[in-house]
């Protein structure tokens, strides 16, 4: 997968996605990242990407034509990349085609006027071959360039930050998880926070004793099936106690619900 981050501060976001799952990733040629600096395409000799906003008010705006230019440097280097493999694939004796691919790139404006993410979305995202995450900055960006190239507002909580790098760093960190090979084990992202709306049960490693707390007995059993049934319980009894909300959402089966109930009428 691949990720065009559009900012004003690229060495932020590539220094805070370089390292750990993520920068190995990349090293291993499971994710490309690329942060594009929005500077690079002002059309002025002091690289200003900034002005004052038509009406008044505090603070600056980014102007539209910067953005404007570097979400097209973007777009015609994936759509030579695209049409390239289509060539390759359908003409391996080397004819060339000229058309376009004409299918708008996925570009994402992190805002606090989002839709809020969440892991239903990353998982929805995962699945492009190329996403363009634009950051604003100042008091945001003109609204003309947003009608123009943005395809989907997020947001990554309701509050308000300096910028949209981090939501940026965050949306990457959540989707490359998604994307075969990142995890070295693959099948660990399907047994999360938030699958089927409920939070992760509880882990326990070395020593089986610590602190005087003890690690729960049947997980030493070795008994699979019932380590599965105690680690879905335990998730159910966690979402309900920490997010409430998530659990209204969850398709519990009659004899969860059973159990729930019962667990329910001996806790409260």
């Amino acid at each position: 997968m691949n990720f065009h981050i559009l900012t004003l501060f690229p060495e932020m976001v590539m220094n805070g996605l370089n390292t750990s799952i993520i920068g190995r990733a990349v090293n291993a040629g499971h994710l490309s990242i690329e942060a594009v600096n929005i500077r690079d395409y002002a059309f002025n000799k002091h690289q200003s990407v900034d002005d004052y906003p038509y009406g008044g008010g505090a603070g600056m705006l980014m102007q539209a034509e910067p953005v404007y230019l570097a979400h097209k440097a973007v777009a015609e280097m994936i759509q030579t990349r695209m049409r390239g493999s289509a060539q390759c694939e359908a003409q391996p004796s080397g004819e060339r085609e000229n058309s376009p691919t004409g299918s708008r790139l996925r570009t994402v404006y992190l805002s606090p006027q989002g839709q809020v993410f969440n892991q239903k979305m990353a998982e929805e995202l995962a699945r492009e071959e190329d996403l363009i995450l634009l950051c604003g900055h100042y008091e945001g960006i003109d609204e003309r360039v947003l009608e123009e190239i943005v395809t989907d507002y997020v947001s990554i909580g309701d509050y308000v930050l300096t910028g949209g790098e981090l939501p940026a760093m965050v949306m990457v960190d959540a989707i490359s998880r998604l994307v075969p090979g990142v995890l070295h084990n693959d099948v660990s992202a399907e047994f999360e926070s938030f699958q089927d709306n409920l939070l992760e049960y509880p882990q326990y490693s070395r020593p089986e004793e610590w602190h005087g707390r003890k690690v729960p007995p049947v997980l030493l059993s070795g008994h699979h099936a019932n380590i599965e049934k105690w680690r879905r319980e335990q998730s159910i009894i966690r979402t309900y106690e920490r997010r409430p909300d998530l659990l209204e959402k969850c398709e519990l089966t009659e004899k969860e619900k059973k159990w729930f109930r019962e667990w329910l009428e001996e806790n409260m």
